[in-house]
């Protein structure tokens, strides 16, 4: 029944894609390449964009906002958080379009092989995204920030991260597990391992389909990049390749030149303990999409019931696990950010037997808790307002990896939507500099 079901999705994904109108000059379809049948990334539709008329409407912000909809409006809790610049959302948004003009765009849609929680083989989807002439100067792998529903998915939606492809950059963006073709599953939001390795397995599918197609990267060292949830996930990419894809004698060995992270929750624990010593959830659906990553991507031997209240367990399916909601949405149906509206009396108490468990569990999913310092080049940014992914997760970043070569950049940012905006910006800028500092070098 399942197969079935993926089945039927790719053939509407598919369709929906290939119906869209292309450009007969040099158009290439990556869907019907002789020399690329039969490899692990299986493509099932493409598409074209050109952003020099702005942002096309399917792409959507970290709180599930369209951009073309947001009103660059910041959350009003009581607090200044412009204490640094008066750049508005919409001088961030001509910022990233600043180079909109160099290079179309293409997207490529395929499926690739990976695992499941279980260890059980499954097939994922995610989308590649590459200048539509010539080869990509180097691949970002990206890790997305927190969706909600299946329209937000990379491979059904423009990404936002997509207008670095007009610096000639290629993306390879996953949707991981619970979104895209199976979207009928439950995502285990913040597993961290599991979703670090869906990731890593798409960039080892699609890198000898680049290679069949004639597409590799001008250097083959990869970037990697994530905001939010995908901040988090970025920093346990970078884990999994140093320790385990580290081999250069090995046909799966990758070469890492940079990792760019923003507002990651990279302690899940002290996320958790922020939600209840403050009794505040700045951003509400984090709460059900925690505990339910935590307690069914884990195992865990409880119910969701026993920490959360009916307003929010009995909506569980319906809400959130239909994937027929923006966090946008479903932060409108909760209706309350106050956090002992939303979870049980044991779910605050935090030295009860049962939190213990689940604290156990946000540990082992905490990138902080591991044994490890990142070795890669790292540039971690995050706003001291972050309303939806508390400031003490850079700290504990910067406390943990004291001696790692990583720049951090903290300030008065604005909320987290903002701050994405000024993330990716700061990403193209480091882009654009470290290609002027190339060049110069070379002359």
């Amino acid at each position: 029944m399942k197969s079935r079901f993926q089945y039927i999705l790719l053939l509407i994904l598919a369709g929906t894609i290939s119906s869209c109108q292309f450009r007969k000059d040099e158009y290439v379809d990556f869907t019907n390449i002789e020399g690329a049948k039969g490899l692990k990334f299986q493509v099932i539709g493409q598409n074209e964009r050109n952003l020099s008329q702005g942002l096309p409407n399917d792409c959507y912000l970290p709180d599930g906002t369209r951009v073309n909809e947001w009103k660059g409006e910041e959350p009003n809790d009581g607090r200044s958080i412009r204490k640094t610049t008066g750049t508005t959302g919409a001088g961030f948004l001509q910022e990233l379009l600043k180079w909109s003009n160099q290079n179309d765009i293409i997207e490529i849609v395929g499926t690739y092989p990976s695992y499941d929680n279980d260890w059980n083989p499954i097939t994922l989807s995610g989308k590649v995204m590459l200048p539509k002439k010539g080869h990509p100067k180097r691949m970002i792998l990206v890790s997305h920030y927190t969706v909600c529903s299946n329209a937000e998915a990379p491979s059904n939606c423009f990404s936002l991260e997509g207008v670095l492809v007009n610096l000639g950059y290629g993306l390879i963006i996953p949707d991981y597990m619970g979104y895209g073709i199976t979207a009928n599953e439950v995502h285990p939001y913040l597993v961290m391992d599991m979703t670090a390795r869906n990731v890593v397995d798409m960039y080892l599918a699609v890198r000898p389909w680049l290679d069949a197609i004639d597409r590799l990267p001008e250097d083959p060292k990869l970037d990697l990049m994530g905001y939010s949830q995908g901040g988090a996930n970025t920093m346990a990419v970078q884990h999994l390749i140093e320790t385990e894809y580290f081999d250069d004698s090995s046909l799966d060995f990758i070469s890492l030149h940079r990792v760019f992270a923003g507002g990651g929750p990279y302690d899940v624990k002290a996320t958790y303990e922020r939600f209840v010593n403050t009794d505040t959830a700045g951003y509400p659906v984090a709460v059900p999409l925690v505990l339910q990553g935590m307690i069914k991507g884990n195992k865990l031997k409880m119910e969701l019931s026993d920490m959360m209240k009916p307003r929010l367990c009995d909506h569980m399916d319906d809400w959130i696990n239909s994937k027929k909601f923006t966090s946008a949405q479903i932060n409108q149906l909760i209706g309350t950010k106050v956090t002992h509206e939303l979870l049980t009396d044991e779910a605050m108490m935090q030295k009860s037997d049962k939190v213990a468990e689940l604290y156990k569990a946000m540990t082992a999913n905490s990138i902080v808790a591991q044994n490890w310092e990142p070795e890669a080049s790292v540039y971690i940014m995050h706003s001291m307002d972050d309303e939806t992914v508390p400031y003490t997760n850079a700290t504990r970043a910067k406390s943990k990896w004291k001696e790692a070569n990583i720049t951090y950049n903290f300030g008065h940012y604005g909320g987290h939507v903002m701050t994405c905006l000024r993330f990716i910006v700061a990403v193209q800028n480091l882009l654009i500099q470290e290609e002027e500092e190339r060049k110069k070098y070379e002359q």
